[in-house]
């Protein structure tokens, strides 16, 4: 049976489509809810394998399944609507099954694509079967968003066989496509990533932006400190900055010079002054685990400058 409850005092009348499975065979129930509170009671020969409630997907409102895991795979491979595919794939990644696997078949890019970044958070990342699934979008897939969510996965392996993958889509005309390559490169040849970060930050924007200076900032030299100050300060405002800061002070601690090293400490204090002081209790650990990584590194004149900046 299905039960539908309204709360507040207006009560809506609302259109149902039920879709009860029993096999392959589907009987499709269309019903009117139309009081506080409903309960629809039907019956069928056998039992389902599976009853798909609001089966268009076209109400808002809040659901709660008692769906086995068998339902849910059922769902899966026979309720051909999207919304019923992304259910079922979300009650595999929260319950760890290994049919989130199908999502990478799914023909909705989206899907593939989310469900390959679930797999790389899950115990089946280094499912060989799966892995291999992950090579195949990586080279062929013809959406850019779930070609780069493949790059990025195989690029968290490390795995140096991935390498002239990186190289073939390093240049690609997609930035999320190209920064994942860029990503991969940066592990295995970080000279090589380098030098192309270079050569693409003049209008690396997005996804390629963020990997382009992570790869000069982790990589540069000090002759290479007025472009890599300037990008720093150049960036605006935001996470993806925060996040910047601690390779940028991870970068001034390799420097000799003094003078350049309190230019980038004067650069991080800046961008300090424009977050909003309700925030600063969120964002100061992650400024003072920077600087004290440049005050380890460089010793007491600069640990003495930082003191006096840093208030």
């Amino acid at each position: 049976y299905i039960k539908q409850s309204q709360e507040g005092d207006k009560v809506f009348r609302l259109p149902l489509a039920i879709d009860i499975y029993t096999g392959t065979d589907k009987k499709r129930y269309n019903v009117w809810t139309e009081n506080k509170t409903d309960t629809l009671v039907f019956s069928n020969a056998s039992q389902p394998s599976l009853v798909n409630v609001d089966a268009d997907k076209v109400l808002l409102w809040d659901k709660t399944d008692n769906k086995t895991a068998d339902n849910f795979i059922f769902q899966f491979q026979h309720a051909r609507n999207y919304m019923d595919r992304k259910e079922a794939l979300d009650y595999f990644n929260k319950n760890g099954m290994k049919e989130l696997e199908l999502g990478l078949n799914d023909n909705y890019s989206d899907l593939r694509r989310s469900t390959i970044d679930r797999l790389a958070k899950s115990k089946l990342a280094q499912d060989a079967a799966i892995i291999g699934k992950i090579e195949k979008i990586a080279d062929t897939d013809k959406d850019k968003k779930a070609k780069a969510a493949a790059i990025r996965f195989l690029a968290a392996t490390k795995d140096a066989k991935y390498q002239a993958l990186y190289n073939k889509y390093v240049g690609d005309s997609s930035y999320s496509v190209a920064a994942a390559a860029l990503g991969g490169l940066s592990t295995l040849d970080p000279a090589k990533s380098y030098q192309l970060a270079k050569k693409y930050s003049s209008d690396a924007k997005g996804a390629l932006g963020t990997v382009v200076n992570n790869a000069i900032i982790n990589n540069g030299t000090e002759s290479d400190f007025e472009f890599i100050s300037g990008r720093y300060d150049e960036a605006p405002v935001s996470q993806a900055k925060l996040e910047m800061t601690s390779s940028f002070a991870d970068y001034l601690a390799k420097l000799n010079d003094v003078a350049k090293i309190k230019k980038g400490i004067d650069q991080i204090i800046r961008f300090r002054g424009f977050i909003p002081q309700q925030y600063k209790n969120i964002t100061d650990p992650a400024f003072k685990a920077s600087f004290e990584k440049i005050s380890k590194a460089k010793g007491e004149e600069i640990a003495t400058y930082i003191t006096e900046v840093f208030k």
